[in-house]
């Protein structure tokens, strides 16, 4: 094995579940080996297999072809989340976790079967190039969108830096198509965006936990103090956040919690595998100096505070959960987490491939596990007032194939896998007729609760009862049934 590529991780099962890279020691690893012989005989039937293959199949196979398509089965066949890296999926990996990419710097969803721009990032090419909220774009060069899936054309719209794309425009109140070409560049991505919503209460929304992560909110928050010197209340958005680095995780749960308190637990059959993260520096500082959180307001770790979450919060956003709601530092409110609680260790096998492995399940400072369950909010609210949206649709966990199973809770498991492709299409198509949730925005109904709580005002809570297995020290989410919906009268 080559050297190791220490806490990383990416965005994995198309939009939805988080990886965490976890460090573990390449001579721990040999030492394990050493003392479990190789099997013999199956390895004769592998090369044996082989030799067919080379000698009989219909027309000739590279030797590469079939070296490398063995070793992706072999590790895909252990869990959803374990899987080998070729030189394009490595490099994604990592350009994902450093939070930069190269493509045209636009947010972008589906609408009615077309690529929506939601937003262009600022000073990228899009930007430059006059690209707008709210527009649709329906060929890209020569090839209708209409049909494609979004990661087909995300995938599309990347590339190598100074190539060209053409966009096919329509936008709101144009006659006529617009067709403007733009050559592509590296994109820096800030996972972090931060306002105060109303007078003395503020919106921090951590859409993906990379590298940078932690500066950037600890930025973010500073400016928000600087704003509003007296702040009431934070709402912390993690809603279809997929999770990412583990630093990233345990410093923005560090950010409000008291100094070296257990953030998360991991525990595999590696000795190093078996650990506690604290809430220290050395936990999560990405930089050889500095500590990221030293400078932040006092009273952050006191302010009043939401957690929002939904199905598609995932990994490190699940730990981020798990450790505010033990702890009581902050009412979750939402719907049910994705429930990816397994540990990722990527290990390098070539300059430019690795093989993502899960090592570890990872546990809540009470110990819990979230594998296959997630986390349950404190107060369950809906997407929208009408109900929730897609969320109860979405695949989570539970629902995958070969998931690992959860050593706390068997019961967590009685959901029977699906048809990933199958329920992808579904989603895809459901997604087309739903106009896309800004989250963040005036109509964001999550966020309106969030806010009404903070302020001691009524909630509006889910129309679904959720059955629940009840745990010591956690509160239990409050429901309501579809026939006499209620509130929250907090005050």
């Amino acid at each position: 094995m080559g050297t190791k590529l220490k806490n990383i991780g990416l965005i994995g099962l198309g939009m939805v579940a988080g990886a965490i890279g976890m460090g573990t020691q390449l001579d721990a690893m040999a030492q394990k080996s050493a003392g479990n012989p190789l099997p013999i005989e199956e390895l004769r039937q592998l090369a044996d297999v082989f030799g067919l293959i080379k000698s009989d199949y219909v027309e000739p196979v590279e030797d590469k072809k079939l070296l490398t398509e063995a070793i992706s089965g072999m590790v895909s066949s252990l869990d959803p989340h374990s899987a080998y890296l070729d030189k394009k999926a490595f490099k994604e990996l990592r350009e994902g976790t450093q939070g930069k990419f190269v493509g045209l710097g636009i947010e972008v969803g589906m609408e009615d079967g077309y690529v929506k721009v939601i937003s262009p990032i600022e000073d990228s090419p899009a930007y430059r190039a006059g690209i707008k909220a709210g527009d649709l774009i329906t060929r890209l060069d020569s090839t209708p969108v209409k049909g494609m899936t979004l990661d087909e054309a995300v995938k599309k719209m990347r590339g190598e830096p100074n190539t060209k794309i053409t966009l096919t425009i329509a936008r709101k109140d144009e006659d006529k198509p617009i067709v403007t070409t733009i050559t592509r560049q590296e994109i820096r991505v800030q996972s972090v965006k931060a306002k105060i919503v109303e007078p003395g209460y503020a919106w921090l929304r951590v859409a993906q936990f990379q590298e940078p992560t932690v500066d950037d909110m600890a930025k973010k928050i500073a400016a928000l103090y600087a704003q509003e010197p007296n702040m009431k209340g934070l709402v912390l958005d993690l809603r279809n956040d997929p999770g990412g680095v583990l630093p990233g995780a345990i410093g923005v749960s560090a950010a409000f919690l008291p100094k070296d308190v257990v953030i998360t637990s991991t525990n595999g059959q590696l000795p190093d595998s078996k650990a506690s993260f604290y809430a220290r520096r050395e936990f999560y500082a990405t930089r050889a100096v500095g500590d990221p959180l030293a400078k932040l307001p006092d009273a952050i770790k006191k302010i009043p505070m939401v957690v929002l979450v939904n199905s598609g919060s995932a990994s490190a956003s699940e730990i981020v959960a798990g450790a505010l709601q033990d702890y009581k530092r902050a009412t979750i409110m939402g719907t049910q987490t994705f429930g990816k609680g397994s540990v990722q260790t990527i290990r390098q096998l070539s300059a430019d491939t690795a093989v993502k492995l899960t090592t570890a399940r990872y546990y809540t400072p009470n110990g819990r596990s979230i594998q296959a369950k997630g986390i349950v909010p404190d107060l369950m609210v809906d997407e929208t007032a009408e109900g929730d949206g897609l969320n109860g649709l979405r695949l989570r966990e539970a629902d995958l194939q070969k998931h690992l199973s959860n050593d706390k809770d068997k019961e967590a498991e009685a959901r029977p896998a699906v048809d990933e492709l199958e329920e992808d299409q579904r989603l895809a198509a459901l997604e087309k007729k739903r106009k896309p949730l800004e989250f963040g925005s005036k109509d964001d109904f999550q966020l309106a609760q969030a806010l009404n709580h903070l302020k001691g005002l009524p909630v509006i809570l889910s129309k679904a009862k959720v059955e629940v297995k009840k745990e010591p020290g956690i509160n239990q989410p409050k429901t309501e049934s579809k026939t006499e919906p209620k509130t929250d009268d907090k005050k």
